[in-house]
């Protein structure tokens, strides 16, 4: 208790300097300069990890471009294989089926319709993750706080003012 008392009565020495010596506090202009050159200071310093910033959203930007092209060449190749080896198993199935009995113009039926069923199956969940893919509650934060006009919001008040003037039937 006795140690919080002397430094609450500021009895004891000043940790930044002798007991014996005592600093005047310094004029309000002094006060100003120093004030304002520790501002300077820590804008510099601001103004330094925003450039760092910069810097590292740069490169990593350039790493990230360099993967997305080398990534597209290995997609083209595996797309080109996946392709060949999807024909081959194509045939396959066609032999197969006319070799079961069937004659090659069912057999053909046959595949063709499992390979429309598989298009249409990856088409819908295509459009369904585009669809995510469209940040509508972002897009709509936006138009809330006015920063964006969405053309769908418009349509959307088109469509509601027309409703509201047409005479009910």
């Amino acid at each position: 208790m006795q140690s919080t008392q002397s430094a609450v009565n500021d009895d004891g020495p000043d940790s930044a300097g002798d007991a014996g010596t005592e600093e005047p506090p310094p004029h309000l202009d002094e006060s100003v300069r120093r004030v304002a050159a520790a501002g300077r200071q820590t804008l510099g310093a601001g103004r330094d990890g925003v450039r760092a910033l910069r810097r590292l959203i740069r490169a990593d930007l350039a790493l990230a471009r360099a993967a997305i092209v080398r990534g597209l060449a290995w997609l083209a190749l595996a797309v080109v294989f996946g392709v060949s080896v999807w024909l081959l198993v194509v045939a396959l199935l066609v032999t197969a089926l006319h070799a079961l009995g069937l004659g090659w113009l069912a057999s053909v039926a046959i595949a063709g319709a499992i390979c429309l069923a598989v298009t249409a199956l990856a088409g819908w969940r295509t459009a369904v993750y585009l669809d995510h893919a469209g940040m509508h509650a972002t897009r709509r934060q936006l138009a809330r706080l006015g920063l964006l006009q969405d053309d769908e919001d418009d349509e959307d008040a088109e469509g509601d003012a027309a409703d509201q003037q047409a005479p009910p039937a």
